[in-house]
């Protein structure tokens, strides 16, 4: 079998790998990852955060095929793997119908989980941060249960991956469902939507176009931010674990304040843009900060991508998508 670092990972040479929510921001960076490494990638999605974009360089290769589906309707093809990433997870797309999102979550994870059961499929859920809540730990360890509101503004999302999560201890312990949970923290780079509510997309946008970053809250609420390529590669080091289940932080443990975030991003963008302050948003965590040291030692991984270099890598994204599209 593989080794790397003197971790054993599972000997799949060429794999038929299923990514829900592919065509997303994460999702549809995954995809490009599996298929790089010679897997053929299902990508699943009904694109109402993802878009097809996002893939269409991927379309004319024979390994990858796109099906526009929503989760939380039964779906049957055959896969060795399945990567459950599809649920909205910003703010503003979750709690514009919180209904579906928990639908999402619970039937749609079902779903999946019942298709992995049907085809001794191995079944990784991208689940989050968001399981803390506001942290009264920090940072944050697995063994941590949350601070969580169950009838909060944003508990669709963070009792929805709650339950995702029950759902796949189960279906592990009592279906014999070879299962694997990642708690992702805040992950950001290429492809974000313009209008993604998340506190980078918005103050890259609000850069380049000159416009005043809005802080919510006094920004001294702290976060700490994963590029994407990192994140990708913990998803495929977690699911090629043998014996690995988690659940397991993904994230990168350099913590920075909101305030001091919207300093470098105008800086880097060299932009004129001031600094607006309004009210701070209900239920917002005011700490985030992962404690990686069982991704280390389980999987050998850590991020290597510095908040800076990715910074200018999707500074340099939404430049050129801002310049090809008419603006948001």
């Amino acid at each position: 079998m593989p080794v790397f670092g003197g971790i054993v990972f599972r000997d799949i040479t060429v794999a038929r790998i299923v990514v829900t929510g592919g065509a997303g921001f994460i999702g549809s960076h995954l995809c490009d990852y599996l298929i790089a490494k010679g897997h053929e990638v299902i990508a699943v999605d009904n694109l109402f955060t993802g878009s097809k974009s996002n893939l269409a360089h991927l379309f004319d290769n024979d390994r990858f095929e796109f099906i526009r589906h929503d989760v939380t309707l039964p779906l049957m093809l055959e896969a060795d793997e399945i990567y459950h990433l599809a649920c909205p997870a910003s703010p503003v797309h979750y709690q514009y119908n919180p209904v579906k999102t928990i639908k999402t979550n619970v039937i749609g994870t079902l779903n999946m989980l019942g298709l992995a059961k049907r085809l001794k499929a191995k079944f990784l859920l991208a689940s989050t941060s968001e399981v803390y809540g506001d942290p009264k730990e920090h940072p944050q360890k697995e063994s941590y249960w949350g601070n969580v509101n169950p009838i909060g503004p944003r508990s669709c999302y963070d009792e929805g991956k709650r339950v995702a999560e029950t759902l796949t201890v189960n279906y592990r312990e009592s279906n014999d469902v070879d299962t694997v949970i990642v708690r992702i923290f805040n992950t950001f780079g290429p492809r974000m939507l313009f209008n993604d509510g998340r506190v980078i997309s918005n103050f890259v946008l609000q850069a380049l176009q000159g416009n005043p970053l809005t802080i919510y809250g006094d920004g001294s609420q702290t976060r700490s931010f994963c590029y994407v390529s990192d994140l990708v590669k913990g998803l495929v080091m977690a699911m090629d674990k043998e014996g690995f289940h988690g659940p397991v932080n993904l994230g990168n443990p350099d913590e920075m304040s909101i305030k001091d975030l919207s300093e470098v991003i105008i800086g880097l963008v060299k932009s004129s843009s001031g600094v607006e302050f309004l009210p701070g948003l209900p239920d917002d965590p005011s700490r985030r900060k992962p404690d990686i040291t069982l991704a280390k030692k389980a999987l050998g991984w850590s991020p290597a991508v510095s908040l800076k270099d990715g910074l200018i890598k999707t500074i340099e994204d939404f430049s050129r998508r801002l310049n090809s599209a008419p603006p948001p």
